[in-house]
């Protein structure tokens, strides 16, 4: 079965072709313009994506060596994001599946997020703890089978991902703020300064970052920053809050894990490139836990987790629909429910 993918949430536009689970192509244009705004701006994104959907999805094909008739299912990134780059998403996937009269299958960009370790070589078992890290989601989720989960814990503010990125901007440091700043933390002291991160009482699983970002802008005008920055102390700055956002997500998953009695943990989003946060699950394997982390590619926002996710909803739950053939059926209840 082919299966072709398409993603456009937020400022990459991805267009990928799997051959059931195997990676036939994965296409991925990156927004870097964006970085000098500090940000991503929702509209110009909306129109990139709109420009480059076309031919990013014939390189697809062409990687794939397949012509575009001979996929079997579309799907697409239908939620959540930035609503104009869904749409544009959305409306160029379905206008395909309507000319193809092919089956159309949207799907939950967090839950292809937590299936994209599924890509690696080594997938793991059921069941398993997902901690999910990206630019704008923080979630523990206890994952039984395909599409049964539970949600233990998620951010009540600012995602790991914000946090980094506003934390860089403070310091003018660019954008994103994840790579920057572990690159600049692995030189930097990490007991240099003490950066609190709020614990939520009625969950402890439950993340808060709004508190470590204005904990950080405290400290630098408490020390006149912009009158004493120098490399060193920036390093030292990075170090020390990688270090508080690391903990955080390492202990309670750890904590999760040992709850349920659970020694599989997958952990994915963009933030799981993140150097130390690696280091220190894998350190885990010396106590017989699992870790799986997908290869960097697919740990950012990219069309092959949706066309996964796609695949498998196809094959688990439903056989999604046609166009041409039943505009008016109704879709599966369980494909309907906002699990994340």
């Amino acid at each position: 079965m082919y299966i072709l993918g398409i993603e456009t949430s937020c400022d990459e536009t991805s267009v990928a072709i799997l051959n059931d689970n195997k990676i036939l192509s994965n296409i991925i244009s990156s927004q870097q313009f964006h970085s000098k705004y500090g940000g991503v701006v929702p509209e110009i994104a909306s129109r990139e994506h709109l420009k480059s959907l076309p031919e990013i999805t014939k390189s697809a094909l062409s990687e794939a060596k397949i012509e575009i008739n001979e996929i079997d299912v579309i799907t697409c990134t239908s939620e959540p994001g930035l609503v104009g780059a869904l749409l544009i998403g959305l409306n160029f996937s379905k206008s395909m599946a309507f000319s193809l009269n092919k089956p159309f299958v949207p799907v939950n960009h967090i839950q292809a997020h937590l299936y994209s370790s599924f890509l690696n070589h080594e997938k793991p078992k059921f069941p398993f703890i997902s901690l999910i890290v990206s630019g704008g989601h923080t979630l523990l989720i206890l994952v039984k089978d395909y599409f049964s989960h539970t949600i233990l814990g998620t951010t009540q503010d600012d995602a790991a991902g914000e946090a980094f990125d506003k934390v860089a901007k403070m310091m003018d440091l660019g954008y994103p703020g994840g790579p920057i700043i572990d690159k600049l933390a692995a030189k930097g002291n990490t007991k240099y300064h003490k950066f609190p991160v709020s614990v939520i009482k009625s969950n402890y699983f439950d993340f808060s970052f709004s508190g470590i970002k204005t904990s950080v802008l405290y400290h630098l005008k408490k020390i006149n920053f912009e009158e004493i920055k120098n490399e060193k102390l920036i390093s030292d700055i990075c170090a020390s809050f990688q270090e508080a956002i690391v903990n955080t997500l390492f202990e309670k998953t750890l904590k999760a894990a040992k709850r349920y009695d659970i020694k599989n943990i997958a952990i994915s989003g963009g933030v799981s490139a993140n150097s130390v946060l690696k280091d220190k699950f894998r350190s885990l394997e010396q106590r017989d836990f699992r870790i799986f982390i997908p290869d960097p590619l697919l740990s950012t926002d990219n069309a092959a987790m949706i066309a996964f996710v796609g695949y498998l909803k196809y094959i688990h739950d439903d056989p999604g629909f046609r166009y041409t053939e039943n505009l008016k059926r109704k879709a599966h209840p369980r494909l309907d429910q906002k699990l994340f």
